[in-house]
């Protein structure tokens, strides 16, 4: 019932049941089933609320939870590895493209030794790569983590990075720093719901807080989280909608486990024809003759008398683990489903794929890695661009006119490390025929194998030279006239021939 029923039923109880009767029947005539508050969704009440009120309520529990189940569900954490394998990977490759090709490979080298921990880290323990591996599983666990910016003397340029969790922006502060923003959960924003800045909580190495926060600007900070509606400000557990599904899963593997445990015990219980009499308890034989069983176990090839009209029942518990088996299949399909991922990305079990099966999928949770890598990518263009332009202002790139042509010498993109064939033969095939009949270019083939088309091109024709140098015919690529490299390379002629 509404407010109004509610209120209603308190003097007239059958009032207020026939204007529910005449409501329910509104909503079956002219509305959506979704909408009935009929027998089958009496109890289903919810209510409609800014993304904010919703998870500001739910968002420490959830996050809690998940990081329990990070620390102590296998599950969790294949999820997690699957991420990390996809999104990360072995890293990503810098390809400067300022038109300058000596500068680029200056920049690149420089890169290189900066993502390097001591040099990329405050703390000086963690690489670049191992920095993003973190941010993928801080984001699927926590919902988000804050990197923030930092100009500190040494290294190879004065900028590193300092991560911190979701839990050190302090929700107490309410005053804000400018006049006409507003401060929630710990963050300040304009009228526009821009983050301005970040009220940062200040901790010991214990973690006792020690002074007011402190509060940093906004282009200093990089919130990796994602945003699923406009009213949403904070971050929110990407793990949120199978947390309960997993827990349940853990609780049903603990029962079966501890069933099974149960089952494998062999136990054989003695029934006496006349109950044994006396006080105390005496080994071997009584003085009557009987036997005593106490302490007595079974053996390989034990021979034991027992007493006349006792008989010896066997225990023998039968277990049903496999009964298990099709139902954590469903469990785990479902919540790799909920991650967006196919049920062999997170369970590993490959026993029912075929080819075509294991590529279509994939393919599709490609599609879902492509949404982290895309946040990946704008955190790591935002920290190139630090790093360059303070190279350009420590002097360590001689760049004429970078400010006038900011934008030019700060161009760039990511090239990541390629993952290995589900089926070589079938994987070159496939993309030779795409080659020769024009589906794809030689940039794209590179560009999916994770390298750089230029780069290809010139070992390839390094490897070539160096064979004819040599005397051996290394082959070459083969284009869409079916004609080798080696065949389009011109006559050369000796060194005694006459041109």
């Amino acid at each position: 019932m509404g407010i109004i029923e509610k209120t209603i039923e308190i003097f007239s109880p059958r009032r207020a049941y026939e204007r529910e009767m005449w409501r329910q029947g509104l909503d079956a005539i002219r509305g959506y089933d979704a909408a009935g508050f009929g027998r089958l969704n009496a109890g289903w009440r919810v209510h409609n609320e800014s993304a904010e009120t919703t998870d500001r309520m739910s968002r420490d529990v959830v996050r809690a939870r998940a990081r329990d189940l990070e620390r102590n569900s296998d599950i969790t954490q294949s999820i997690l590895h699957a991420y990390k394998r996809n999104v990360v990977g072995k890293g990503y490759t810098l390809r400067a493209m300022t038109g300058d090709d000596e500068l680029n490979k200056q920049i690149e080298k420089a890169w290189k030794r900066w993502c390097k921990a001591r040099n990329c880290d405050v703390t000086g323990e963690q690489s670049f790569t191992q920095i993003l591996r973190m941010m993928v599983e801080r984001k699927r666990v926590d919902g988000g983590i804050l990197v923030l910016y930092r100009y500190t003397p040494g290294g190879v340029v004065p900028f590193k990075l300092q991560c911190l969790e979701v839990d050190e922006l302090d929700t107490t502060v309410t005053t804000p720093r400018h006049v006409g923003n507003k401060v929630v959960g710990g963050i300040e924003y304009n009228k526009y719901r821009r983050p301005i800045g970040y009220w940062i909580r200040q901790y010991d190495l214990e973690g006792w807080t020690l002074q007011d926060p402190v509060y940093i600007d906004a282009k200093d900070v990089f919130f990796l989280k994602a945003k699923h509606r406009p009213s949403q400000l904070r971050e929110m557990s990407d793990l949120a909608p199978t947390i309960t599904r997993i827990r349940d899963t853990n609780e049903f593997i603990t029962a079966v486990s501890v069933k099974e445990r149960i089952a494998a015990c062999l136990s054989v219980l003695i029934k006496k024809a006349i109950p044994s009499g006396g006080f105390g308890r005496s080994g071997g034989r009584g003085p009557d003759g009987q036997v005593d069983y106490t302490g007595k176990k079974l053996g390989p090839g034990m021979i034991m008398e027992m007493n006349a009209g006792d008989e010896a029942q066997v225990v023998d518990p039968k277990g049903a683990a496999t009964d298990a088996t099709a139902f954590l299949k469903t469990q785990q399909g479902l919540i790799g489903a909920g991650q967006g991922l196919s049920y062999e990305a997170t369970s590993r079990d490959m026993s029912g794929a075929t080819y075509s099966s294991a590529r279509q999928n994939a393919i599709e949770d490609e599609s879902t890695y492509t949404e982290e890598i895309e946040l990946l990518e704008a955190f790591m263009s935002e920290v190139y661009e630090h790093f360059v332009i303070s190279g350009y202002l420590t002097g360590l790139f001689k760049i004429p006119g970078f400010w006038d042509k900011k934008t030019d010498f700060l161009d760039h993109s990511w090239v990541k490390a390629p993952k290995k064939w589900i089926d070589p033969a079938k994987e070159s095939t496939a993309d030779k025929t795409a080659l020769q009949s024009g589906q794809k270019t030689f940039q794209d083939l590179c560009a999916e194998r994770g390298k750089d088309w230029k780069e290809a091109v010139q070992e390839m024709a390094e490897v070539l030279q160096y064979g004819r140098e040599i005397g051996i015919e290394m082959g070459g690529v083969i284009f869409g006239n079916g004609t080798t490299a080696a065949q389009q390379q011109p006559p050369q002629t000796g060194a005694g021939e006459q041109e």
